[in-house]
C-alpha cells in the first residue's frame, strides 16, 4: 500500500479515535469504578472518594467526546453502522452518565437525611454506564452479530468491564488515600482482579474464534512469535499486582501509584491487541479505515482543528492532575 496523503489521513484519524478510546478507558474508567465501589463504603469514606475524582471526573469524560466526535466527523459509515447495531445499550450508557453527573451534584446540595438515596443514584449511574459500556464491548468484538450467544457474551464482557472499571477505582484509591480507606480499596482490587482477568481473557478468546481472518493474524507464524509478549506481558503484570495485594499499603505509602500503572499498561496493551486484531476494519469484517472515512479534502480540515483541540486537552488534563495530586483531602463544600 502506498502511504500518499489521501491514504494516510484515515490512518491518522483511527490512530487519533484508538487513542482517545484509550486515554477514557484508563482514565474515566477509575471514577466509574470509584462510584461502583460507593455501595460498599461508609458515608465519610464516600465523602472521600468523592473527593478522590472530583477535581478529574468532568475532564476525563471529554476523551469519550472527542472519540465520539472522530468516529462521527472521520468515518461517518461506520458511526451509523455501530450506532444502529448499538442503539440500545448507547441510550443505556447516556442515561447512566447523566444520573451519575446529576447525584454527584445533588448529594452534595440536599438535606443529610436524603444524601443516601443520591449516593444511591451515583452508584447507579456508575454501575450501568460501566455495564453498557462492556456490553458494546462484547457485540462489537464479536462483529456486531445479533442472537442470544452474542447477548451472552456481551454480558459477560459488561459484567468483566465493570468489575476491570472496580479495580482501577480501588488502584486510584490506594495512590490518592490513606488510612482503613486505603486499606479497604486494597481489598477491593483484589477481588475485583479475578473478574478483569477473566474478561480479558474471555475477549482475547472470542476475538480470533469471532473471524477465521483474525485467528490468521494471531495463530500463523511469524505473526504468533511477534504478538506472544503480549498475553505474556499481561499474564504476569496480573501476577505481581495480584501479588502486591498482599503487600499493601507499604511504610511510608511507597510505590502507591503501581497498582494504577499497572492495571493502565495491562488495559494498554489489551487495546494493542484489539487494535491488531481488527486492523484495517474500523466495522469488524465489513468496513476497513478507507471505505468508511470521510473524503480526504474534509479530513484535512479536521485535522486542523483536532491539531488545536488536542493539545489543549491534553494541556488541561496534565495540569489538572500535577495541581491536584498529592493524597485527597477532605471534602468541603464551601
Amino acid at each position: 500500500m502506498t502511504l500518499d496523503w489521501p491514504t494516510l489521513l484515515p490512518l491518522i484519524f483511527a490512530g487519533l479515535m484508538g487513542l482517545a478510546i484509550l486515554i477514557y478507558v484508563v482514565l474515566d474508567g477509575f471514577d466509574l469504578g470509584i462510584g461502583i465501589l460507593f455501595s460498599l463504603a461508609g458515608d465519610t469514606e464516600q465523602d472521600r472518594m468523592i473527593a478522590a475524582i472530583g477535581p478529574f471526573w468532568d475532564a476525563n469524560e471529554t476523551w469519550l467526546v472527542l472519540a465520539v466526535g472522530l468516529l462521527l466527523v472521520a468515518f461517518p459509515m461506520a458511526h451509523g453502522v455501530i450506532l444502529t447495531a448499538l442503539y440500545l445499550p448507547v441510550f443505556v450508557l447516556l442515561v447512566g452518565l447523566i444520573l451519575r453527573g446529576v447525584a454527584f451534584d445533588f448529594r452534595a446540595k440536599v438535606p443529610t437525611h436524603r444524601k443516601h438515596r443520591w449516593n444511591r443514584i451515583f452508584f447507579l449511574g456508575s454501575l450501568t454506564a460501566s455495564l453498557a459500556q462492556g456490553y458494546m464491548l462484547g457485540v462489537y468484538v464479536l462483529g456486531l452479530q445479533t442472537g442470544l450467544a452474542a447477548m451472552l457474551f456481551g454480558a459477560l464482557a459488561a459484567l468483566c468491564l465493570a468489575a476491570a472499571y472496580a479495580a482501577m477505582g480501588a488502584a486510584w484509591l490506594i495512590y490518592k488515600t490513606d488510612g482503613a480507606l486505603q486499606k479497604k480499596a486494597v481489598l477491593w482490587l483484589r477481588s475485583a482482579l479475578v473478574l478483569t482477568a477473566l474478561g480479558m481473557a474471555a475477549v482475547s478468546l472470542a476475538t480470533p474464534l469471532a473471524s477465521p481472518r483474525i485467528f490468521d493474524k494471531w495463530f500463523v507464524f511469524p505473526e504468533l512469535l511477534w504478538l506472544s509478549p503480549l498475553p505474556i506481558l499481561s499474564g504476569l503484570l496480573f501476577l505481581w499486582l495480584w501479588w502486591q495485594t498482599f503487600h499493601l499499603p507499604k511504610p511510608n505509602d511507597r510505590h502507591a501509584i503501581l497498582p494504577f500503572l499497572s492495571l493502565a499498561a495491562i488495559f494498554t496493551l489489551g487495546f494493542a491487541g484489539l487494535a491488531w486484531s481488527f486492523y484495517p476494519f474500523v466495522v469488524p469484517d465489513r468496513l476497513t479505515i478507507w471505505q468508511a472515512a470521510s473524503a480526504p479534502e474534509a479530513l484535512g480540515i479536521i485535522l486542523a482543528g483536532v491539531a488545536f483541540v488536542l493539545p489543549v486537552i491534553l494541556g488541561y488534563s496534565v495540569y489538572a492532575y500535577r495541581v491536584f495530586g498529592g493524597k485527597a483531602d477532605d471534602l468541603r463544600y464551601d
